[in-house]
């Protein structure tokens, strides 16, 4: 099983807190964050992972997570590709067809990939997309009709989105665009052919985006000293 890794995020939004680095190699606990993703990965049996990245960023990558994880292979970006076009272009340097897991490689998440695959191929669906309730950042004010009773953590959004985690099979790569987002094109083609399948986590799911989202990560981990462990 092999699995593909999205790592072009340049970590603008973190700053200094990035210290300079790609943002899937921005220390959390430290390691680097994608390190957590190839722990989850070579758990679930993965033994190569393809990390999409930046041209002239790949020599970066392979030093810094060499002996780390599963297999790593290095797919360099020409050019800005998008998210679909990168996908499509790190395909290209699998060592077999078949399915294959993708994902951002700026998220904290603790999926079981394992459960994730066995879903998809039970289902037969071309892709299957990892979906999540995420908390609502906005805090609530409870109202006693024109007054503030009182004031409640955000709770959970109603809705299902993408957590940007998939199970993808030969029929849906080959329809991944060669530039731009799959989520724009290829998967409302298959969600209307009645081909894209749907996985439901409920657990851990944090894009590290800002400072603040960093900090959190920390915490997680901090407060989880056995996550991950062998």
């Amino acid at each position: 099983m092999e699995a593909i890794i999205l790592a072009g995020g340049k970590a603008e939004r973190l700053g200094d807190a990035a210290r300079g680095l790609p943002k899937p190699l921005v220390p959390i606990a430290g390691q680097p964050l994608v390190a957590w993703q190839l722990g989850l990965l070579s758990r679930a049996g993965v033994e190569r992972v393809i990390l999409s990245c930046n041209a002239g960023a790949g020599e970066l990558f392979a030093s810094t997570l060499n002996g780390i994880g599963p297999e790593l292979a290095i797919a360099e970006e020409p050019e800005r590709l998008g998210r679909g076009g990168g996908i499509r272009f790190a395909a290209a340097e699998r060592r077999e067809n078949g399915d294959v897991f993708a994902l951002n490689g700026d998220e904290l998440l603790d999926l079981d990939f394992s459960a994730l695959l066995a879903q998809h191929r039970s289902s037969g669906a071309a892709a299957t997309i990892t979906v999540a309730k995420p908390r609502s950042p906005f805090g609530v004010v409870e109202l006693d009709g024109e007054r503030v009773s009182g004031f409640t953590e955000g709770g959970t959004i109603e809705y299902w989105v993408s957590c940007g985690v998939y199970v993808l099979g030969d029929e849906a790569l080959a329809r991944f665009p060669e530039r731009g987002d799959h989520e724009t094109t290829t998967f409302p083609e298959l969600a209307g052919e009645g081909k894209l399948g749907a996985f439901r986590h409920r657990g851990l799911w944090l894009t590290v985006n800002t400072p603040k989202d960093l900090r959190r990560a920390e915490e997680y981990v901090s407060a989880h000293p056995g996550w991950l462990a062998e």
